[in-house]
């Protein structure tokens, strides 16, 4: 009975029929095709791998198998990664340059004073520490700190001083460093006699004298509530009341030390807003 059915299936597959094209007017036969069911089959299979074979060397020899997962070749990708970096570029310089326009409005406006400006690079970078937004946490943190702070003389501080330039005070070798929980809120530099002694910024002279225990003392007020004092100086170049700028010279440095055996040396302190910072923070000596 298999045998049977498998001998009707084969004949029925491999039966050929007779396709017939007839003149309508004449009934003459134009053209006569003999096909069997198998004979389709097999032209269908051989048109479908010609099309397969036809649309695989388009992909593959052309620039669309770039669009494949994985076939991306080394020169696309490397400018693809050139462009995104490009781009990510010139989004940067743009809101420099955004930023860039605020500030030269603040400064017409008079929001900002033009004396108070170094250069307009340093303000933008003010401006863009301003428009980033704080989470609520972080102003409650911050607020919390800074009460707990305000009145600790020994607490360190990292002071935001964008747009000022320091100026090295003297040139010398730092013998004691900042250490403000003994007491010692600046730094001692050891330098030659008569040495002079500079203007950390520009401001003004708001005590110039000589005291009993730290010798000839300048204090200098600055902008943004920075306080230079300089200590153990030889000779006093400037009084109460001048106007100096960054890098005028303001002292000279002693010819003798304090003490037998000790050199000659000035004791250089930055405060910001009644506290001691670090001078080595903002000043390399």
């Amino acid at each position: 009975m298999k045998r049977k059915n498998r001998k009707a299936f084969w004949h029925n597959i491999k039966f050929k029929y007779k396709l017939t094209v007839i003149n309508e007017n004449t009934l003459e036969e134009v053209v006569g095709i003999h096909v069997s069911k198998l004979n389709g089959l097999s032209v269908l299979l051989a048109a479908c791998t010609v099309i397969f074979f036809i649309a695989a060397a388009i992909i593959a020899f052309t620039p669309l198998r770039n669009y494949l997962p994985g076939y991306m070749n080394s020169e696309v990708r490397r400018q693809v990664v050139e462009n995104a970096l490009r781009a990510d570029s010139l989004q940067q310089a743009l809101e420099r340059q955004n930023r860039y326009i605020m500030n030269i409005q603040d400064i017409i406006s008079g929001n900002v004073k033009a004396d108070t400006v170094h250069s307009i690079d340093s303000l933008t970078d003010v401006r863009a520490e301003e428009l980033m937004e704080r989470s609520k946490e972080e102003e409650d943190f911050r607020r919390q700190y800074e009460e707990r702070e305000r009145y600790n003389l020994t607490a360190v501080r990292n002071v935001d001083a964008a747009g000022l330039i320091f100026y090295r005070p003297v040139r010398g070798v730092t013998s004691v460093g900042f250490n403000p929980d003994n007491r010692h809120f600046g730094i001692d530099v050891v330098a030659g006699p008569n040495e002079s002694i500079l203007s950390a910024l520009d401001g003004t002279v708001v005590f110039a004298a000589y005291t009993a225990e730290t010798g000839y003392v300048m204090q200098i007020q600055h902008t943004q509530n920075f306080v230079t004092v300089y200590k153990h100086c030889g000779a006093l170049l400037k009084r109460e009341g001048d106007r100096v700028k960054g890098g005028d010279v303001v002292a000279l440095v002693g010819e003798e030390g304090g003490a037998e055996g000790v050199s000659p040396y000035i004791h250089f302190e930055l405060w910001h807003k009644g506290i001691p910072v670090n001078p080595g923070k903002y000043i390399v000596f």
